[in-house]
């Protein structure tokens, strides 16, 4: 069977697109792509992603008027977090480490769920 390489993209609605995209650009380093081909868009770094729907009336994304959660792996949280405090900007780290590893949640200004995540290999 043929099957897909990874994600290629994630497009979305926003009210203010542009205000958004600078948001993901400065706070979290997730840059747009240039619309004319002049720039590549953001290349995340190889490892794994998880692709998994969730009940419809799940509590667990949090907005219950977002069909989605955005999932953000990174190297290190405790980093993230600092910046993400430098900047004001409201996270809530779970205190509890993982056999797969650490995580924290926050909003973007749109209230779109995301979760970081400091992976861990299990083994």
């Amino acid at each position: 069977m043929e099957r897909v390489l990874g994600i290629g993209g994630f497009f979305f609605r926003a009210r203010d697109p542009q205000a958004l995209a600078a948001w993901y650009a400065d706070h979290l380093g997730v840059g747009p792509a240039a619309g004319d081909g002049s720039a590549m868009p953001w290349s995340q770094a190889p490892g794994p992603t998880v692709f998994e729907p969730f009940a419809a009336d799940t509590a667990y994304f949090g907005n219950p008027e977002k069909s989605f959660m955005l999932n953000f792996r990174v190297a290190d949280l405790d980093a993230m977090l600092r910046q993400l405090d430098a900047a004001g900007i409201a996270y809530a780290r779970d205190p509890e480490t993982y056999p797969y590893g650490r995580f924290a949640r926050l909003t973007d200004p749109e209230g779109t769920p995301i979760e970081l995540w400091e992976p861990r290999d299990p083994a």
